[in-house]
């Protein structure tokens, strides 16, 4: 087709031309970023922790006033807790992954190196975390009862000569060993050495900080009730009826604690993402929002068109032209236009994505969501034009005969 009319009719009509051409190019920029943000967010939400996450209960109590016989009371806790029909195993640890604060430590491969090697969270665990957890150990071996000590004496003699044993994530271990096992080999957390004993294939970081979201250690190094939650795995179909027993028999053993946390691993994940998750509701709110308005835009100035120019469509129909040619008229006519508009989208796109990256440090845009956008507006011209440009192609030749 001949564009060289579409051409000379636009430039009759700058105005409403340009409109369209900044709408296009607005909604271009403001898409492409967000469909970048919506898949940044989705990501993050559906990271993994590395955790049995549909079989494990989480309970947290803590005690009024100071606490003499915690560790005492904390063993008999665990024992209450392993006789509730339907827990498969019991644990403690000092934190959890997704949560709003961590514990974390450099790591080096010297006593005397200065800068860590790597920096990793360290999760102090009582017996039988990797079970109750549900982590996979991928080289080497679980802790041993005799590694096991009560981090409070354990940290009255840190830094010590004598080595502790750790697991580390396959992640970390890979960081500090490329290319080769961990297993066997001493690290340092300042001056203390600590004996790889194990790797986990993976074990996310409570908040995933500086983008080393499984750079994770394991300490054998039992916590009392106040330091952390009592986990419980059990069936998935047996949460709450294990959380229930759970809640009981801690008010048996101790009536005057309070309940801290009770809920499902599931339901803390939740938490830990609501306002991703609202983020990537309102983020494609905004998107169909700024579609439906440019479909809109383009439907009203075609259908304005339309009618300015019945005439001289009547007159083309009467020269020959037929409905498709007519058709074909205003659909290229909005691809040109909202090419134009898409190049100087994707310019805009650019520019508010380094903004954001300068602003929030958020990472560079893949040159991928760029024709994505292109694309999908594109088919939306298309689509939002067809029913004008039916209309015109039904204008009989009879019209060009008809006085103004």
């Amino acid at each position: 087709m001949d564009i060289r009319p579409i051409l000379s009719t636009l430039r009759r009509h700058k105005t409403a031309a340009s409109l369209i051409v900044l709408e296009v190019a607005l909604t271009c920029a403001i898409v492409c970023n967000a469909l970048f943000l919506v898949s940044q967010r989705i990501e993050k939400i559906s990271q993994p922790s590395g955790l049995a996450e549909k079989e494990l209960v989480v309970v947290r109590v803590s005690g009024i006033g100071k606490q003499t016989d915690a560790m005492a009371r904390t063993r008999e806790d665990i024992a209450s807790l392993r006789a509730i029909p339907g827990v498969t195993s019991v644990t403690r640890a000092s934190q959890l992954p997704f949560r709003t604060s961590s514990s974390n430590s450099g790591i080096s491969l010297t006593p005397e190196q200065e800068k860590p090697t790597i920096h990793s969270t360290m999760y102090n665990v009582n017996e039988n975390a990797l079970p109750t957890l549900g982590l996979n150990l991928v080289a080497g071996r679980d802790f041993q009862p005799g590694e096991f000590v009560d981090r409070e004496a354990a940290m009255k003699e840190f830094p010590s000569t004598k080595a502790i044993s750790g697991i580390f994530s396959q992640a970390a271990a890979n960081r500090l060993f490329p290319g080769q096992s961990a297993v066997g080999k001493t690290v340092y957390i300042g001056t203390q050495p600590v004996h790889v004993v194990g790797i986990v294939d993976y074990l996310a970081t409570p908040t995933g900080w500086d983008d080393n979201t499984d750079m994770s250690l394991l300490l054998p190094m039992r916590t009392d009730f106040t330091e952390g939650p009592y986990l419980l795995r059990t069936d998935p179909q047996r949460r709450q009826e294990v959380l229930t027993a759970a809640l009981a028999a801690l008010e048996r053993n101790d009536p005057n604690r309070l309940v801290r946390e009770k809920l499902t691993y599931e339901e803390q994940r939740d938490s830990y993402f609501k306002n991703d998750r609202a983020m990537v509701g309102l983020l494609i709110t905004v998107c169909v929002a700024l579609l439906v308005v440019t479909a809109l835009g383009i439907v009203g100035l075609a259908s304005f068109w339309v009618q300015q120019r019945s005439k001289q469509i009547g007159i083309r129909r009467a020269l020959g032209a037929t409905r498709g040619q007519i058709l074909r008229y205003f659909q290229t006519e909005n691809f040109l236009l909202a090419t134009v508009g898409i190049v100087l989208g994707m310019l805009a796109a650019y520019a508010i994505n380094l903004a954001l990256m300068n602003t929030y440090e958020l990472p560079r845009m893949p040159l991928v969501y760029l024709p994505v956008g292109a694309v999908l507006l594109w088919l939306l011209g298309q689509v939002a034009v067809f029913g004008p440009a039916r209309r015109a192609a039904a204008v009989p030749p009879a019209v060009a005969t008809r006085g103004s």
